[in-house]
């Protein structure tokens, strides 16, 4: 495990605030003043409804995207003085990302998408690389498709094959959107499960978005995103109500 200091910031959002012009010159909010902290160790989940700005939001937290007001910092240093290729690096080094539609490598293996983020990788990590890339898709259970073309796996598989990827590098922050949204239950819990002990032997932070309240659960602590809001939520709650939507629909 890394040597961290759990009380350490990883990443600072502040009165970050995000827009886009639209045709008619009118703008539409997706985010307004979010501040947010994300320290090594932790684990954070996001909730909302589709078109809330989650993944928005997981983009700034990675520094895709920018913030149209506010600030973004990652270990203290300020994301918008560092330049281009700074800002590259930095992410690269540092960031796993889990996303929604899996950006894999069309026309190539598995094994070849989960090498990829070592190709630039130093020392060890670039020298053993395809051990290490074997390993982690044994890890989630695709040890025997490494060399299956990516595009011809099944949308779990692609989706494991996007974790692994995002896992390889050992990064300190992962940032997973919908992590088990192409997953059956059984699955995608034990993807989780994966999640949380790399995150946990690594000393990494875990920013999850998703709408699975059991997904979120997991989490130590619970957000919810509305109206381009970020305010803090009792997941419990959350619970009560799908049990009683639940309940009244299987009375119908």
């Amino acid at each position: 495990m890394r040597e961290r200091n759990q009380l350490v910031t990883l990443v600072a959002l502040e009165d970050v605030t995000k827009s886009v012009l639209l045709a008619d010159d009118s703008r539409l909010e997706i985010l307004r003043g979010i501040t947010l902290t994300v320290s090594a160790g932790d684990h954070v989940s996001i909730v909302g409804r589709s078109g809330s700005g989650k993944s928005t939001l997981l983009n700034i937290l990675g520094m895709l995207d920018a913030p149209t007001t506010g600030s973004v910092s990652f270990e203290g240093r300020p994301v918008r003085k560092m330049r281009s290729g700074g800002l590259d690096r930095v992410r690269g080094d540092n960031v796993g990302f889990v996303f929604q539609q899996f950006n894999l490598l069309a026309g190539r293996t598995a094994l070849d998408n989960v090498m990829m983020p070592l190709g630039h990788a130093k020392g060890r990590l670039f020298w053993k690389r395809r051990a290490i890339a074997t390993d982690m898709l044994e890890r989630v259970g695709l040890g025997h498709r490494t060399e299956q073309i990516a595009d011809r796996l099944s949308g779990g598989e692609q989706q494991r094959v996007a974790i692994a990827r995002a896992l390889v590098r050992q990064p300190l922050l992962i940032l997973a959107d919908e992590p088990t949204g192409a997953l059956d239950i059984d699955t995608g819990a034990s993807i989780m499960a994966l999640l949380d002990e790399v995150a946990t032997e690594t000393d990494a932070a875990l920013v999850t978005i998703t709408h699975d309240l059991h997904v979120a659960a997991r989490a130590r602590r619970h957000y919810r995103l509305d109206a381009g809001h970020l305010a803090p939520t009792d997941l419990s709650r959350a619970f009560e109500a799908s049990t009683l939507v639940q309940g009244s629909g299987s009375g119908a």
